[in-house]
């Protein structure tokens, strides 16, 4: 499985898009490290596909070149103005690994891929992680909308923690730390909106 999701990122080119990004502007990796106050060796791993990056490292990089998360979901040759995702499709999974837990806490699904220019990036998430770290928590600038599907999802944003369960929905400051656990037997599985700001 994990291979499969490997060679589905590579075929979007975000380690390819990141380091055309940073050479169009002449940026050292360094440069780039002190902009998003991610490691040096993180930023290369990641320009060679050895390091699949969570959308909160991702939006970092973006503010950092000052363009919207989507430039490394779409495919700039193609102009469509409509984007029909069906059932099943998958064009991108990514996993993130939580830090101390060695293992996945969430896998994304872009339904939005293959539509270029737009302002809001929509995906299919599913969560992993049933027990509590820090590390889950991330911050990034711009807002998120999450409404769940099924399962029940602990979530916490600052310093209020609230259950969710299908059919609940949040819509938060995602400049404010913000993390999931699965709080279900039921793997649980939401659709989530992400808006950033340049």
């Amino acid at each position: 499985m994990m291979e499969n999701i490997r060679e589905e990122v590579k075929e979007l080119q975000i380690g390819m898009k990141v380091r055309n990004l940073r050479q169009e502007r002449r940026m050292t990796l360094q440069d780039l490290a002190n902009m998003t106050r991610l490691s040096k060796p993180l930023l290369s791993q990641i320009e060679n596909n050895q390091v699949i990056p969570p959308l909160s490292t991702l939006l970092r990089i973006a503010k950092a070149f000052e363009v919207s998360l989507n430039c490394f979901f779409e495919d700039e040759r193609d102009n469509t103005q409509c984007v029909v995702v069906r059932a099943g499709e998958q064009h991108i999974r990514q996993l993130r690994a939580a830090q101390t837990h060695g293992s996945q806490s969430y896998t994304y699904n872009s339904r939005a891929f293959g539509k270029t220019r737009h302002n809001m990036e929509p995906f299919d998430v599913e969560f992993f992680a049933r027990e509590w770290s820090d590390d889950l928590l991330v911050r990034h600038e711009g807002e998120e909308f999450l409404y769940v599907l099924e399962g029940q999802l602990e979530f916490r944003h600052g310093d209020q923690t609230v259950l969710l369960n299908p059919g609940d929905s949040v819509y938060y400051d995602s400049t404010e730390p913000h993390g999931y656990i699965a709080r279900s037997e039921t793997q649980p599985r939401a659709i989530a909106v992400l808006y950033s700001k340049n």
